[in-house]
Parts: C-alpha cells; sequence; structure tokens
C-alpha cells in the first residue's frame, strides 16, 4: 500500500463520504436537466415563432 494514500474509510465514515458524494452528483444532474429544459423550451419558441411568421406570410 502506497504510504503516501490516508488509509481506507470504515464503517460510518464510508456511509457519509458515499452520502456526499450522492448529493454532489444529484445536485449536478438536477443543474443539467434544467439546462436541457431551458435550452428545449427556449428552441421550441423560437420553432413556434417561425411557423407563425410563416402563415403570416
Amino acid at each position: 500500500m502506497d504510504p503516501s494514500l490516508p488509509p481506507p474509510r470504515t464503517g460510518r465514515e464510508r456511509l457519509i463520504a458515499v452520502w456526499e458524494w450522492t448529493v454532489r452528483r444529484r445536485r449536478i444532474a438536477l443543474a443539467q436537466l434544467l439546462r436541457g429544459a431551458c435550452y428545449g423550451a427556449g428552441t421550441g419558441a423560437a420553432g413556434l415563432f417561425f411557423v407563425w411568421v410563416e402563415h403570416r406570410m
């Protein structure tokens, strides 16, 4: 084992580390989901606008 590495986590420390990792990843996933929804809404609005313009001409 490499002496420069910290000792492995055990018991409660491991559970806390896993929970923190999950919370960080969940926030990132939700942020990406919100970003995608905003891009989708913007693209849909632009598409509807151009369809409206085409029908008005």
